[in-house]
């Protein structure tokens, strides 16, 4: 049901993104706010106490980590006039992010040689990249895996847009073309300002979505001076047999490198403990995936993507809060789901978003949701490995990782030829009985725009509103995030003729926020 304007844009301080004052929700949900509030800055506050020197010492020498302490704006961003079942949903499940990224920042300072961190605890370290299986750490109970980027920038680019331009200036003025995708260029500015931490017996590379990646990784293989492993993760997998069978075949390898640099041999039973963590965590999604395919979903916009992307690329079935969260979680939205509640103020479209969003934007969704009632209910993000494991067997079990991983972030539908990015987004759409489509144009990445008279005539003739959001992921400067916005509030004003649900919200400017 439509709801009275909230006008949430007049909160904000102009181009800041800081508030005047926090969101009234109403006497219930403010108070559900408050609560999760204070939950995060004492976990912040307790992640000081506990190590206070390293801490202190990070502050000094990382720029990062800077970034960290305004969690709560970020997480304030994303749940921005959202009540009920959304709210509540919202802020059990980016806790769990942050309590998790807290553990993975305590571990990384403690360990770091760059300011004095534990030597015994640095060599309990395995090193990997962002797309390297997780799951695989569970078998070394008594080994560290850290994702070496995804502090440093890929979250920190998350919360803070100003923070990335600092990096990508360090690398084009090595050289790198400014074109470059900024997340490889990004990750390899990291190394040449020397911001990543010290640590590790060695380092799980792979072959990442895109060359860009792949290069990024060879500048960071001699930055850290570690043994490095490359995991080969098949490209085209959806029919290939000895594709399948040469990805096990890498997985245990990548084992046996980590056996023979560490000393610790591979726990087979703390594996499988580990993967029906994993499947139970899948099986959630798939259960908020069937209910958002109805009339009636309940968690939508930016949760479900930065959720099923942490929980897919970090989790690895080692830390049961996140199924405590999933359970408390599933029973809302069934509950919820049940009684029919609307999920926002006011649901005018169902949209699936495809491609690959802004990095320095993640709550672009959550503004569709509140400026024009176009709920988002699945995104490419989102949209990736669906395989439970089955655990029986050890074979089993790395077939099952096989599949997962050839069905991660960006490598599902940007890898395996034309279905994949194509005919995949049409089906997804069909099922969710979507009429709107929000396509994001990643400028320096170039996969898209060669489909983009496909997309357009396909759309026109299903009848679907397709809008075309230019965005480059991790640099603000190019194309900002005020600019998304008027790509949309120029297609739904003028194609449209619609007027927004929240007036407030159609142009501001936020470009000195974080």
């Amino acid at each position: 049901m439509a709801g009275k304007p909230r006008n949430l844009g007049l909160s904000y301080i102009d181009k800041t993104g800081v508030r005047r004052w926090r969101e009234w929700r109403g006497i219930k949900d403010t108070l559900v706010d408050y609560g999760w509030w204070c939950v995060m800055w004492k976990d912040m506050i307790k992640f000081v106490l506990q190590s206070p020197i390293q801490v202190v010492k990070g502050i000094f020498r990382y720029r990062w980590m800077l970034t960290y302490l305004t969690l709560p704006q970020f997480i304030d961003r994303q749940l921005e006039g959202m009540r009920g079942v959304q709210l509540r949903a919202g802020h059990a499940l980016y806790d769990i992010i942050i309590k998790h990224t807290i553990d993975i920042i305590a571990d990384s300072f403690n360990a770091d040689q760059n300011i004095g961190g534990k030597k015994s605890l640095a060599d309990r370290i395995v090193c990997f990249d962002e797309l390297v299986p997780t799951e695989l750490m569970a078998g070394f109970p008594n080994l560290i895996g850290i994702p070496v980027q995804t502090i440093p920038i890929f979250l920190s680019s998350m919360i803070n847009q100003q923070l990335p331009p600092v990096y990508l200036d360090a690398i084009e003025n090595f050289g790198v073309p400014a074109d470059v995708c900024p997340l490889p260029s990004a990750e390899a500015g990291v190394a040449a300002e020397g911001d990543f931490p010290i640590f590790g017996k060695c380092f799980i590379a792979c072959n990442m979505p895109c060359d860009g990646s792949i290069m990024t990784t060879s500048f960071q293989d001699r930055y850290f001076k570690l043994p490095t492993y490359c995991l080969g993760v098949p490209l085209r997998y959806n029919d290939d047999v000895d594709a399948q069978k040469y990805a096990v075949e890498e997985l245990r390898g990548c084992i046996k490198f980590i056996e023979d640099h560490t000393g610790e041999k591979f726990d087979w039973d703390a594996f499988a403990k580990a993967l029906e963590s994993y499947n139970e965590v899948t099986r959630f999604h798939l259960d908020l995936w069937e209910i958002n395919r109805t009339d009636h979903p309940q968690v939508t916009g930016p949760t479900p993507w930065l959720y099923r992307m942490y929980t897919y690329h970090l989790h690895g079935g080692m830390d049961q809060r996140f199924n405590k969260a999933d359970k408390r979680v599933r029973r809302l939205m069934t509950d919820a789901y049940e009684k029919h509640l609307p999920c926002s103020a006011e649901m005018r479209h169902k949209a699936l978003v495809w491609s690959c969003p802004a990095n320095y934007y993640t709550n672009f969704s959550n503004w569709l949701e509140q400026c024009w009632g176009i709920v988002s209910v699945m995104d490419m993000e989102t949209h990736i490995s669906q395989v439970i494991i089955d655990t029986s067997t050890p074979e089993t079990m790395l077939e099952g990782v096989a599949l997962t991983y050839q069905r991660a972030t960006m490598r599902k539908h940007t890898k395996g030829g034309y279905r994949n990015a194509v005919d995949e987004m049409w089906r997804v759409a069909e099922e969710y009985n979507v009429d709107t489509i929000i396509m994001y144009d990643q400028i320096s990445c170039k996969g898209m725009d060669g489909l983009q008279g496909i997309f357009d005539e396909q759309a026109r003739e299903r009848n679907i509103n397709f809008i075309w959001v230019q965005q480059d992921l991790m640099d603000p400067r190019t194309i900002s995030r005020r600019d998304m916005r008027r790509q949309v509030n120029q297609y739904m004003t003028s194609v449209l003729r619609e007027t927004p649900v929240d007036p407030t919200l159609l142009d501001f400017d936020d470009c000195d926020a974080f």
